[in-house]
């Protein structure tokens, strides 16, 4: 192979041919930039483009500038590059580069072809429909949190696209314009929010929250504590308390549901700039007041209280346990030492690694029973477990608490020997009231334990189980959503999924970040709702299983779907085959879902 060398000169003049071709051609948006440094002229070329860009749809334009921050202090053209900023996080990144010249002098020209633009606000736009049917999705199951999260940012991303106005949504034979229908849901979700005092202590009040009439499954909100807006509170199947000062009334509550969950909204850098740019828009139903009700009100209220306990602890499809005195005797003596604060009473009752749950439990955050638990006994391999007694874990440092239905499990010498959290009843309907062919009860149970023991080992910091639980060969993937998947003949069928920018990890690696992660957070919580389950072959139980997943940590939350294919043939000693995370739900996993999908992980990623 012949080399020829040319002059340093004709080697640079190439890129600036190409520079002035594209210069010269109206079909192109282009921007460039000069800096002593490569990243100081690549910030500087996209910033030019920015500018280029918002020049060109200003025009076009319906953007209400009165929704941009101090809009009325600014401008149009710096409002649109506010907004087209805002795609700078995602779209705008593919934009193509030329380096003309290297630092300390160097020059990049960065451009892209005009009938781009359009596609990048169609992107936008499908993220906003997106949003709109999960939380319709979440409405249905009562997940409010989910739905008012969802809804609210979908309608803070259409505030940014070039004609707002003009995005509509089919319902019922009826098309409904967002911009107009978007807080309209929100405050129907809102106004269907009911919050009542079931009982007060001192200054602890226990709340019962429903929507429609019936136990919200989820929900976060705020009250008034007597100085100031507390931390956020969660309701789990309808369930939750609070603490106010000393001295506060408690007959009168102000209470705001949660909606702008800016927490989370950190994980999205191009939501972030979006929430930045724009205003928030206030939503007053989310601030109520709740008021005592009489003696005969509230005792039809506790009641009902009473009803939604006793429905975190019953399941359906599940052998019961005949004479289970012995065990409501030991599970009553754990629940008055968490109440009296003397957990050494009851270590006899435990197995040593169960006592070591129980320790770690007790240290999670500040621990309260709600209520009184209605406890229900279920039989599985050899095993009973005890479903279940609600409880609030609080971490004021943090700025968060969490309601949980925790569960005990006894071996066959009847010690406790493991605890875990319950999964919240809409996702234990979607495991025991399945309809599936060759499912039993035992192979509910042993899914629905799993999910908890699972989702417990991450809040109790349990790293030698989830080492325990993973193959060794296991297909492990994180990363972040970088853009639609390209078509290849391993990845065809997932061609309507954004795809990340993915990491595979070995188990060793994996494991060393979970305990990396442990010991950066004061806490972990993890909620799984609305799963989706698939038995993978015939005659084993091997599980494909889809779950939708809110991951809380004291520096960090999201919310995606995680997929696990695990091994159950053996309940004692789960195997993980395959573990990833994706933003989306994948609709594959209802459709032709089979063994020769245990590589299915590798176009997706996320967090642990």
């Amino acid at each position: 192979m012949l080399l020829v060398l040319l002059p340093l000169g004709v080697a640079a003049q190439k890129p600036l041919d190409e520079v002035a071709r594209i210069k010269a051609n109206d079909d192109y948006i282009w921007g460039e930039g000069r800096g002593d440094t490569d990243a100081k002229a690549t910030q500087s070329a996209l910033n030019d483009l920015i500018s280029k860009i918002s020049v060109t749809v200003q025009s076009e334009t319906s953007l209400d500038m009165q929704q941009i921050n101090d809009g009325d202090k600014i401008d149009s053209k710096t409002a649109m590059e506010a907004v087209i900023k805002t795609y700078a996080a995602g779209s705008l990144t593919n934009t193509k580069s030329i380096i003309v010249s290297h630092e300390p002098d160097a020059y990049v020209f960065r451009y892209m072809e005009k009938d781009e633009l359009e596609k990048i606000f169609e992107e936008r736009e499908d993220r906003i429909i997106s949003y709109v049917y999960t939380a319709q999705n979440a409405e249905r199951e009562g997940r409010i949190d989910d739905a008012l999260r969802n809804y609210y940012w979908g309608f803070c991303l259409l505030k940014s696209l070039q004609h707002p106005n003009k995005v509509k949504i089919e319902q019922d034979g009826v098309k409904h314009t967002l911009i107009v229908w978007i807080p309209e849901q929100i405050n129907l979700l809102l106004s269907n929010i009911k919050t009542e005092i079931a009982k007060i202590d001192g200054n602890i009040v226990d709340l019962l929250i429903t929507y429609k009439g019936k136990p919200v499954t989820s929900l976060d909100f705020r009250f008034m504590d007597g100085q100031n807006y507390s931390f956020i509170n969660s309701a789990k199947d309808g369930l939750s308390q609070i603490e106010l000062h000393p001295a506060t009334p408690t007959d009168k509550l102000q209470l705001k549901y949660e909606y702008e969950f800016t927490g989370q909204m950190r994980q999205d850098r191009e939501l972030e700039m979006v929430m930045d740019v724009f205003n928030g828009t206030p939503f007053p139903k989310a601030t109520v007041v709740v008021n005592g009700g009489s003696k005969k009100e509230m005792k039809q209220v506790q009641q009902q209280y009473q009803t939604a306990v006793e429905g975190m602890s019953q399941v359906q499809h599940a052998t019961a346990v005949k004479s289970p005195n012995f065990y409501v005797s030991t599970i009553e003596k754990v629940i008055n030492a968490i109440r009296n604060k003397a957990y050494s009473n009851v270590k006899s009752l435990f197995t040593e690694e169960g006592y070591d749950m129980f320790t770690r439990l007790i240290n999670y955050g500040t621990a309260t029973i709600l209520g009184k638990p209605e406890l229900h006994f279920y039989q599985l391999n050899g095993r009973v477990i005890c479903r279940s007694v609600p409880m609030k874990f609080a971490f004021k440092n943090n700025n968060r608490s969490f309601v949980e239905d925790v569960t005990f499990t006894f071996g066959a010498d009847q010690l406790i020997e493991s605890i875990a959290f319950g999964l919240d009843k809409a996702a234990r309907d979607d495991i025991f009231n399945r309809e599936a062919r060759g499912w039993n009860d035992s192979i509910r149970m042993v899914i629905a334990t799993f999910l908890e023991n699972y989702k417990t080992a991450f809040a109790l910091k349990r790293a030698d189980y989830i080492k325990s639980i993973f193959d060794d060969d296991a297909i492990i993937i994180v990363g972040h959503v970088i853009k639609k998947a390209q078509k290849t003949a391993e990845n065809e069928k997932y061609l309507d999924n954004e795809v990340v920018k993915h990491t595979r990890y070995s188990k060793q690696e994996y494991i060393r970040n979970v305990e990396r992660s442990f010991k950066s957070n004061q806490f972990i919580n993890i909620r799984f709702t609305d799963n989706d389950v698939k038995k993978m072959g015939v005659g084993e139980d091997t599980y494909g299983i889809q779950i939708h997943q809110d991951y809380y940590s004291s520096n960090y939350a999201d919310t995606g779907y995680l997929f696990l294919m695990v091994d159950l043939n053996d309940p004692d000693l789960p195997c993980i085959k395959v573990r990833t995370w994706q933003p989306k739900r994948d609709p594959n996993i209802n459709g032709n879902f089979d063994k020769s999908d245990r590589y299915y992980g590798l176009i997706y990623g996320g967090n642990f």
